[in-house]
């Protein structure tokens, strides 16, 4: 009987502590939205956690605030690519094999690039501009031996360092400021993976 009284006590604390969850339930399709933020100083972003990808694609959409807008202390810098998002590839580390969209502010305008590591040599390519608090979508996707980058309607191929499409060693790469100097500033990117 004791047991039984203990039993029931526990069972009516525990519904006491339930709550029902207000609002809409969460949609798992969904897509998800990420502020990303490189501090002062730093070169990487906050939730930069390693993640494996078995994708071959990545759809998102970015919104790039004010914060995007630099001066590089040396001059020069003012050309180098930081980094926005992509993943590993060929089963290698990033700086061997890698794809990812690249952004920096020159020339009063915010400017994006393919940026990819190709057997350890850095390729890239200027795609276009894009307006600061509104939001661009990009795609980069693997097809056979090429990196395709869509962006604004316009896809952009780049050859890789391997074949092989097939592989869960790829790993995710995140907002990165840099080149030679850390964030003057503290930036702000939101990504939505679609």
């Amino acid at each position: 009987m004791r047991y039984l009284i203990i039993l029931v006590f526990l069972g009516l604390f525990g519904l006491h502590s339930c709550e029902v969850p207000s609002g809409k339930p969460v949609d798992p399709t969904s897509p998800v939205t990420t502020v990303y933020t490189i501090k002062a100083g730093d070169n990487y972003a906050d939730h930069n956690d390693l993640a494996f990808t078995a994708k071959t694609t990545l759809s998102f959409s970015v919104i790039f605030d004010n914060s995007a807008i630099y001066t590089s202390k040396i001059p020069e810098n003012q050309h180098d690519i930081n980094k926005l998002y992509g993943f590993s590839d060929c089963d290698a580390q990033h700086n061997t094999a890698s794809a990812r969209f690249g952004w920096n502010w020159r020339d009063n305008a915010l400017r994006i690039y393919a940026y990819c590591y190709r057997n350890g040599q850095r390729v890239s390519e200027e795609l276009g501009t894009v307006e600061l608090n509104k939001p661009t979508d990009y795609q980069l996707s693997i097809v056979g031996g090429n990196y395709v980058f869509t962006f604004k309607g316009k896809e952009t191929v780049i050859a890789r360092g391997c074949t092989t499409v097939e592989s869960n060693k790829r790993y995710r790469l995140y907002p990165y400021f840099g080149g030679d100097e850390t964030a003057p500033h503290t930036i702000t990117i939101s990504i939505t993976e679609k």
